[in-house]
């Protein structure tokens, strides 16, 4: 018994000592979308889709809630920031070529429309991004219109 309580204790000075530590915030500006926005011209409805759905995980800026502040719950959203970013991140959107900016607009309305965006976890906790079919329908429909745009373009040059 004595060994579980030092072991406990143990445990718990760890965890202490851990939250002074945490990963790299991703607390960049949130004008570094805007090239993606001008370029791409989404109707009101769908920035603000963006904004509540997707900036988070795929854009220079997090708005991070207060758990972030909890070791090791920073290191796993850590995680999926960095993960999304390596996927589709807006505010580099101005560095992408037109075949890249083509293929993740299809990855954008497919993901939407197949519900595999936003992910589950990250609707768990921001209510305010679990979309309905008419926001759905809504990116979809800006999303394939803009994919058809670059795919215009790439057919001219």
């Amino acid at each position: 018994m004595k060994i579980l309580k030092k072991l406990g204790y143990f445990l718990l000075f760890v965890f202490i000592i851990a939250q002074f530590f945490g990963p790299e915030k991703n607390e960049g500006d949130l004008a570094s979308v805007d090239s993606f926005i001008a370029e791409t011209n989404p109707p009101e409805n769908v920035k603000n889709i963006f904004e509540t759905t997707c900036y988070d995980c795929h854009s220079s800026k997090t708005a991070y809630p207060w758990y972030n502040n909890i070791t090791p719950v920073n290191y796993w959203l850590a995680s999926h920031v960095k993960d999304g970013k390596k996927h589709l991140n807006f505010s580099k959107w101005n560095e992408y070529s037109l075949k890249k900016k083509e293929h993740k607009m299809d990855e954008l309305y497919e993901e939407v429309a197949e519900g595999e965006m936003p992910l589950n976890s990250y609707t768990w906790t921001h209510s305010e991004a679990n979309l309905s079919q008419e926001q759905v329908d809504a990116v979809v429909t800006w999303g394939k219109k803009v994919q058809a745009d670059y795919k215009r373009q790439m057919n001219t040059k």
